[in-house]
């Protein structure tokens, strides 16, 4: 069975609970209209009761008529649209008097009737609503005074207004439906800008945007978040694309670099020596794309912050001196003074091996930027129980205006400008990606030709 649209199921919905709405609210109106005429007809049974008990006169065990002529003239003698029927019997129930507009009929009369109550019977083909009132004397009754009125006419009020509720019914429910679908078809407009929107985005397409609607309710909000959400998407696609080329770029460089060195080699014969000196700077090469690959593959290992992490308690000092052990010789080959400056055991609750890649791209940074009997500070304090880690330099320094730039992947700062000093240009990316999800903050200032500050501070 074929699914209804959306459209057509947001109508329907609204239709079923309008349907309800409108059932109770002619039952309402039905029940209102019949209390209504009933009410007025009781009300004139009763009334007319009560004047023809004040019009008879009772001698002994019986009664009669006061005034018996002028009663027979008055409006019994006519067939009103509304006639009442009266008719006196005696104690069991024999005819006595009756009006004149009963002609040959009789109103019976019903014993087991409880006096003075209401009920409906019938005259003839006639359905009335007959009361009988006793007539007493001295607690005796001696008779009744029966009342009665057609039901004809308000039963014809009751059945038209009955037909007409019953054809108003389905006859509003579909104008209802068709005026529900319309307005639903208007208020989901954005779905269908959304349905179009989706059809012609691709990888090579995300520009495209939702057009936002006029009113700022849950469907705005929708259109407005699948737009974040393709913002998103397409910053993420671009940065993709510009990590892929800068990767290529990288990788092809010493590539090229090698292919070449190894061409000029082979052209001719050479002796020992250039053999080995053209081997060992392929072998260079060869390591510094071992050492991209491998960064590339770290980046790539934890694009996805939620990379689950091994928390513990992690030895402060213990590695940040593993981390300067490690880089003993580039230190030496410079003989940079390295000063530490801690004065207790600090520990901190992280993944060691995250942190430890952190603390070593960030101390081997700061011996490849500094010059020869540089110096090289770490500090470590605890001020108001934050703990802070300070890697100070006195290298040549970052330009100003390329602070904001050092985490983005294969930036270098100047690099043309010192050759002789290797590098990719991921290690502060990493840095920064580890730091988020180790929620360690990283600030970085410097000054040309006077040194470089990094301080890390542990939550």
């Amino acid at each position: 069975m074929q699914q209804l649209s959306f459209k057509n199921r947001i109508a329907s919905n609204y239709i079923i609970t309008t349907a309800l709405l409108i059932f109770v609210v002619f039952f309402v109106i039905y029940s209102i209209v019949k209390l209504s005429v009933f009410g007025h007809i009781n009300y004139d049974i009763r009334n007319e009761s009560q004047k023809h008990l004040s019009e008879i006169e009772i001698e002994g065990n019986s009664f009669h008529l006061i005034h018996e002529e002028e009663w027979k003239e008055r409006e019994h003698n006519t067939i009103d649209v509304n006639p009442v029927f009266v008719q006196f019997v005696d104690g069991i129930g024999n005819a006595v008097e009756k009006s004149p507009n009963l002609k040959n009929r009789t109103l019976k009369f019903h014993s087991e009737i409880i006096k003075n109550e209401l009920f409906d019977t019938k005259l003839v083909n006639t359905t009335i609503r007959q009361i009988q009132v006793p007539i007493y004397k001295d607690s005796k009754i001696i008779g009744y005074v029966i009342v009665a009125m057609s039901l004809d006419d308000a039963m014809m009020v009751l059945n038209n207004l009955f037909e007409v509720l019953i054809i108003a019914f389905p006859l509003i429910l579909i104008a209802l439906f068709l005026i529900a679908r319309f307005i639903a078809g208007r208020s989901i407009k954005p779905i269908s800008s959304i349905i179009q929107t989706s059809n012609i985005i691709t990888k090579d397409n995300l520009k495209s945007r939702i057009p936002l609607p006029i009113n700022r309710d849950e469907l705005y909000i929708l259109s407005q978040t699948i737009n974040n959400l393709l913002d998103r998407i397409e910053t993420a696609v671009e940065r993709e694309k510009q990590f892929t080329s800068d990767a290529s770029h990288e990788l092809r460089t010493p590539l090229t670099v090698i292919k070449g060195t190894l061409e000029v080699l082979i052209r001719k014969p050479r002796n020992h020596e250039e053999y080995e000196e053209k081997i060992n700077f392929c072998v260079t090469e060869v390591n510094l794309l071992n050492h991209l690959v491998d960064q590339l593959l770290l980046l790539a290992r934890f694009e996805n912050q939620n990379q689950s992490l091994k928390i513990e308690k992690v030895h402060l000092n213990a590695l940040i001196l593993d981390s300067i052990s490690r880089y003993s010789n580039a230190i030496q080959s410079k003989n940079i003074h390295v000063c530490t400056e801690f004065s207790k055991e600090y520990y901190v609750n992280s993944d060691s091996y995250l942190l430890s890649i952190i603390i070593n791209n960030l101390v081997a940074n700061a011996l490849k930027y500094s010059n020869e009997k540089a110096t090289l500070t770490i500090i470590i304090t605890d001020t108001d129980n934050k703990l802070e880690c300070h890697i100070i330099d006195s290298g040549m320094g970052i330009a100003a205006e390329d602070l904001s730039k050092i985490f983005n992947q294969f930036y270098r700062s100047k690099s043309n400008e010192h050759p002789e000093i290797k590098g990719t240009g991921l290690g502060l990316s990493i840095v920064r990606r580890l730091g988020t999800l180790l929620n360690i903050d990283i600030a970085i200032s410097s000054a040309e030709h006077i040194g470089t500050k990094v301080i890390l501070r542990f939550h």
